[in-house]
């Protein structure tokens, strides 16, 4: 048996990891927008952009003032940029990780707002109420209650 040269090493294992990485449910790319952590982290975890179509992540930034019942509006300048990141991130724009899976169920002129509409999130998180309820978990939209890495976008089963 030939033995390998240690250069070989790092690219058999990128090859032997490449296809579970590239083709796993379970990852999206995180955001990376300082400002875009920043201020929408504030309140919630920033949500990554290939969750949502470009025209979804537009409407949200349009209608700040009502983002979810709080008033989420941000100074011109800051929520230009936040747009013009998460738009050029979104699932139908940069489809990657997780987004095929998010975007099949959005309609060609649909501009969804709520990730946990989709039938690909209510599959994978058909729970008991009582999960829902949990004083940790309160909303189907704390993912960082079960998935601690989802603010890197790893969305393993934790």
């Amino acid at each position: 048996m030939r033995s390998l040269s240690r250069a070989a090493l790092p690219l058999l294992a990128l090859l032997w990891a490449g296809p579970a990485l590239a083709g796993s449910d379970d990852r999206m790319p995180p955001v990376t927008d300082p400002l875009t952590r920043t201020a929408c982290g504030d309140c919630h975890m920033a949500f990554q952009p290939g969750f949502l179509p470009a025209r979804s992540w537009s409407r949200m930034m349009d209608t700040l003032s009502d983002h979810f019942g709080d008033n989420a509006t941000l100074p011109p300048d800051q929520a230009e940029a936040i747009r013009a990141y998460l738009t050029a991130n979104a699932g139908d724009v940069r489809p990657q990780g997780a987004a095929p899976q998010y975007m099949r169920w959005v309609a060609p002129d649909g501009a969804p707002q709520r990730i946990t509409e989709n039938p690909a999130f209510l599959r994978d998180h058909d729970f008991r109420p009582s999960v829902w309820q949990r004083p940790d978990v309160v909303t189907r939209s704390n993912c960082l209650a079960c998935h601690t890495g989802a603010d890197r976008g790893l969305y393993d089963d934790d």
